[in-house]
């Protein structure tokens, strides 16, 4: 039964479809298309039974032509008088009175182009205030006209959104693509369309389908411009992660040969140098080694971050033994320079679980960064201190501060917040990225302040147990819509770093004219 419903139904869509086409009237009323349809369901029954019925009295090869000519003359006279009947019997009411007509002059108004369908999805009528400029190029989209100008892949949603609507939904919307049959110099054969399908209910029951269609091809343009851009992007990324980890990588070995050899003849384990000068020159190629490594070293740790790729190792240690080792290794630069490095580690301060090489480079940085910024004669003050539940690492000095208006700009990579011709000191822009990538792997909080021709102190926050650490790696495995490592939003005055976290970490306070802490020895 239900195969046979549906051969009917393909049928009467088609004998519709046919009638529109050939009546002069653009929308043949209901009466008129089920006359129609009654007399095309009886000439299809007639044309195998009227030859066989003529063989009996005639021969075989004259029986045919005459029975399909008969009844095709029956059936056209049939349908030109099922039609007069009813017209007559339907009596239509004049166009200022029917009630369809204010309807019409609303539709008329809409933006796009919009068209009633009947349930079967063929269009009865075409209306809508950009008509005019579709139809110049469209194909009468009459009957099953429009459908039929859908691209064959997109035709299936267009009647999927239909059939929603026949089952009871009040509205759909679907994109799909037209098929422009004259195309213009410079136009697309495909235009995109948004359609906006609702119900229209009288009496209580779908009587028909409102399709309001917008071209939307700019904007499925800028999408696909957005997302080439994006792609490329993140392209460019991970090209500029993959050359760091190279370069580093290229790097490290001659490097390590030339420390190596310099550190030979500095110590004169091969024969005494002939003056002075020899021993400076080598001096300064042995210093000159080590800083290039440990630019290298940051380049590497930092691209390792950006990637996802550095692990932590979380284990115990005792936090004074961290802040006296950075100590000894930053004494004789503070020395050098005139600066007065001193330690405060509070009572009650023991151990930290926490990945130990880590806090070390951000003790490293920070502190070699403070003294860098402070003149001859100045203070930078190491503090340790519990805090709550947290291990708080303060950094302080009295050197030249940090720009207000540079604030934001801090924690980016590579950023030097003076220009090439006019920056005083050496460094790559990656200190306090690091610091800051380092920090938020622990999950931690990361705070600055600043005062102009006060100093500057940077305090970092720690958890005790290393829960922060625990709970970075669960975001991770969970694939989380959190970013690991978290990325280093900067905002007006502030930089959050806690993934767990809304507000980890603030940078606030003034700061006087010289270079942000955003580059590193």
């Amino acid at each position: 039964m239900t195969i046979v419903r549906n051969i009917a139904g393909r049928f009467a869509s088609r004998v519709d479809d046919a009638a529109r086409l050939w009546l002069p009237r653009p929308a043949p009323t209901e009466r008129e298309l089920s006359a129609i349809r009654t007399v095309a369901a009886c000439a299809l029954i007639a044309f195998p039974v009227a030859p066989l019925a003529l063989a009996a009295v005639l021969p075989l090869s004259l029986a045919l032509p005459v029975g399909a000519g008969l009844v095709g003359a029956l059936t056209l006279v049939g349908g030109l008088a099922a039609v007069g009947l009813a017209g007559r019997e339907a009596q239509p009411l004049p166009p200022a009175e029917t009630p369809v007509a204010p309807a019409a002059r609303a539709y008329d108004l809409f933006s796009g182009l919009v068209t009633l369908h009947d349930l079967r999805g063929s269009v009865t009528s075409v209306h809508g205030r950009d008509a005019a400029g579709f139809l110049a190029w469209m194909r009468d989209p009459t009957g099953r006209g429009f459908i039929e100008q859908i691209h064959v892949s997109d035709r299936i949603a267009f009647l999927r959104a239909i059939d929603a609507i026949r089952l009871g939904a009040d509205a759909e919307t679907v994109e799909l693509r037209l098929e422009r049959g004259s195309m213009t110099e410079g136009g697309a054969q495909l235009l995109h369309m948004r359609c906006e399908l609702a119900a229209i209910v009288e009496g209580g029951a779908l009587s028909a389908i409102l399709v309001q269609s917008r071209d939307i091809s700019a904007e499925v343009a800028l999408k696909a411009d957005a997302a080439s851009k994006a792609a490329a992007a993140e392209s460019a990324n991970d090209a500029k992660t993959r050359f760091l980890a190279a370069v580093s990588h290229e790097l490290r070995t001659p490097l390590n040969a030339i420390l190596g050899f310099s550190d030979i003849l500095s110590g004169e384990y091969f024969g005494r140098l002939e003056n002075d000068r020899q021993r400076e020159y080598v001096a300064l190629i042995n210093q000159s080694g080590a800083h290039l490594l440990s630019v290298v070293n940051t380049m590497l740790d930092m691209s390792k971050i950006e990637a996802g790729r550095y692990e932590l190792i979380a284990e115990p240690f005792v936090v004074a033994d961290a802040v006296s080792a950075c100590e000894a290794m930053l004494g004789l630069q503070a020395e050098a320079k005139g600066v007065k490095l001193a330690s405060r580690v509070m009572r009650g301060v023991g151990e930290v679980h926490a990945d130990r090489r880590a806090v070390q480079q951000i003790l490293i940085n920070l502190v070699g960064n403070a003294i860098k910024f402070t003149d001859a004669g100045g203070i930078v003050t190491v503090d340790a201190e519990i805090v709550g539940a947290d291990l708080r690492l303060t950094v302080s000095d009295t050197g030249i501060g940090i720009p207000a208006e540079k604030l934001a700009s801090l924690g980016q990579a590579f950023m030097q917040v003076e220009n090439e011709y006019t920056r005083k000191y050496e460094g790559t822009g990656l200190g306090l990225a690091l610091v800051k990538g380092l920090v938020a792997l622990h999950g931690g909080r990361f705070e600055i302040s600043s005062r102009p021709r006060e100093g500057t102190a940077i305090r970092i926050s720690l958890p005790l147990d290393g829960s922060g650490i625990r709970d970075a790696d669960h975001l991770a495995d969970a694939d989380s819509v959190a970013d690991f490592p978290p990325r280093l939003k900067s905002q007006a005055g502030s930089t959050s770093l806690n993934p767990a976290t809304d507000a980890s970490g603030v940078e606030k306070g003034g700061a006087a004219d010289g270079e942000a802490y955003a580059k590193t020895a």
